[in-house]
């Protein structure tokens, strides 16, 4: 089978280029957010939480891109160093909704300055004029994918 564009080998292909950027990023955000404390699906929690308080677990670990199971436990892990709190039921259906404790929101500012530092590094790295253009292939490749 050909290659989908021109190639001499797996370095020049588009997969392994995102999974390299993808890889850098993690790697610099998993550093940056492990000196305050948190880890990436920890800080995704955060974020999410922040715009949207309330939110499930199951709407929790699609916004973070992990396993209801895995943000069960990110959930424990934030519930018990009081950045989040949940009731311990709910009149209506299982979802327990999540949110931030001032403790939290204070986490989360110190880390989000770290994240973005990250992410302006990253942006200053191609002209600026190009952002929404990239952001744009972006998404077409992740819907081409179903995602």
């Amino acid at each position: 089978m050909a290659p989908p564009h021109p190639a001499h080998d797996v370095t020049e292909h588009v997969g392994y280029r995102l999974k390299r950027a993808a890889a850098a990023l993690r790697g610099a955000m998993d550093k940056a957010l492990r000196e305050r404390g948190l880890t990436v699906p920890q800080y995704a929690c955060l974020e999410l939480l922040d715009q949207r308080p309330g939110l499930s677990n199951a709407e929790l670990a699609r916004g973070a891109f992990v396993t209801r199971q895995s943000m069960n436990v990110v959930l424990r892990g934030l519930q018990d160093a009081d950045l989040i709190s949940r009731p311990a039921t709910t009149d209506h259906g299982r979802a327990l909704p999540a949110h931030l404790t001032e403790a939290g929101r204070e986490r989360l500012d110190a880390a989000r300055s770290a994240v973005y530092a990250i992410e302006r590094t990253m942006v200053d790295a191609f002209p600026q004029r190009r952002l929404a253009a990239l952001l744009a292939d972006l998404d077409r490749m992740a819907e081409a994918l179903g995602r």
